[in-house]
């Protein structure tokens, strides 16, 4: 009697296994999504762009070391970059990692050739040591995101 309700059990678990992992096959099949769709680049006017043609965000840097700072000292930084794509670019966001790293962005399309700059304020107030932030551009570029990265040594002033 025992064996035969653990045989049950087994082929309940065994069957129900088995239609579990077909769902799953059917479910991923019905979600899934061509990379045609995914990786088509378009310009700022939503054309498909041809190669060539897309926009193309080139920094002089992406990294700036402001050295070494004061505790509490507000510090800023441009970035300058230009556009050596074939269309317009557009930044559509600009995130600093924390509220102490602030980026001020073109709202306006950057044209083909022409340079442009990010302008970062980073405030030191409450940090020490070793510091480094980021702030994430979202583009019309491929790829779409590109990281701006600040870093300082923060002296804490001694209390007289």
């Amino acid at each position: 009697m025992r064996t035969r309700l653990i045989s049950k059990l087994l082929m309940i678990v065994f069957f129900g296994t088995i239609t579990a992992c077909q769902q799953e096959e059917k479910k991923d099949a019905a979600t899934s999504i061509s990379t045609d769709v995914i990786n088509v680049p378009s310009t700022a006017s939503g054309e498909p762009a041809t190669p060539g043609s897309a926009p193309l965000m080139v920094f002089n840097e992406a990294l700036h070391d402001f050295g070494t700072i004061t505790q509490g000292e507000k510090v800023t930084y441009s970035f300058v970059f230009k556009n050596t794509g074939g269309s317009d670019l557009v930044i559509s966001s600009a995130q600093g990692s924390c509220g102490c790293t602030v980026p001020s962005y073109p709202k306006e399309p950057i044209k083909a050739g022409q340079e442009s700059k990010i302008d970062i304020l980073f405030n030191s107030e409450g940090k020490s040591g070793l510091v480094q932030k980021t702030v994430t551009l979202v583009t019309n570029c491929n790829p779409s995101t590109k990281i701006l990265t600040i870093s300082a040594t923060i002296i804490v002033p001694e209390e007289e």
